[in-house]
């Protein structure tokens, strides 16, 4: 991480609350699109309501990661927890009919222009029945230190104002029949939020359109 951003503690406090919306929901199988590591992978391994745990990404090296220290083996998948090579940028059928899934600090990883990509195979195509998304707050870096203009990671291809964010957020929710709230995690300034924020999506039902 460049510059004097730190955000160990955050990770930390972010996962533990993406777990607990996840618990709320009452999910059985949930997938982490985007998984990395695999650093939520292994705290949804520890929650026994999860009866389907599904990880994908697509760098190499972090699958390997998260399949250690999941204890997965290296070629076959264990029947609750799979770790795989894929894109949220694209539709799988296979990833289809799960109740929950996560996109943590992924998003501001893509470019802007191919977040429609995202939308479509995710909320279009895949279409979980929640979704939860966190991306980092841009009007916050202020209070972490950081010069106008840095970013938290170098691979951030954007960072947006809760304004933004919000407006993204609700279009999405708009065209794919999800309701949408919003929720900040880390310390909240009154003039700044805080510095993660978090879109939680819920699918419409046939009724709620009624």
């Amino acid at each position: 991480m460049r510059g004097r951003f730190q955000e160990s503690s955050l990770h930390d406090e972010r996962l533990d609350i993406v777990v607990q919306h996840l618990l709320e929901t009452k999910a059985c199988k949930v997938l982490d699109l985007g998984c990395g590591g695999g650093e939520l992978l292994q705290r949804l391994a520890l929650q026994g309501q999860f009866e389907r745990i599904v990880g994908i990404d697509i760098d190499e090296v972090s699958l390997r990661l998260a399949r250690r220290a999941l204890g997965l083996d290296l070629l076959e998948d264990c029947d609750r927890i799979q770790v795989r090579y894929g894109s949220f940028e694209e539709p799988d059928s296979l990833l289809n009919g799960f109740d929950a899934a996560t996109l943590v600090e992924t998003i501001e990883h893509i470019d802007p222009g191919r977040l429609s990509r995202v939308e479509t195979a995710v909320f279009g195509g895949m279409r979980p029945g929640v979704i939860f998304v966190t991306t980092p707050n841009v009007e916050y870096n202020v209070l972490h230190g950081m010069p106008p203009g840095e970013k938290r990671h170098p691979d951030h291809r954007f960072e947006w104002s809760r304004a933004r964010f919000r407006q993204w957020a609700r279009g999405v929710a708009e065209r794919n029949s999800y309701r949408v709230s919003f929720v900040d995690i880390g310390e909240f300034d009154p003039q700044h939020g805080s510095s993660t924020q978090m879109a939680r999506f819920v699918a419409m039902s046939v009724s709620d359109n009624n």
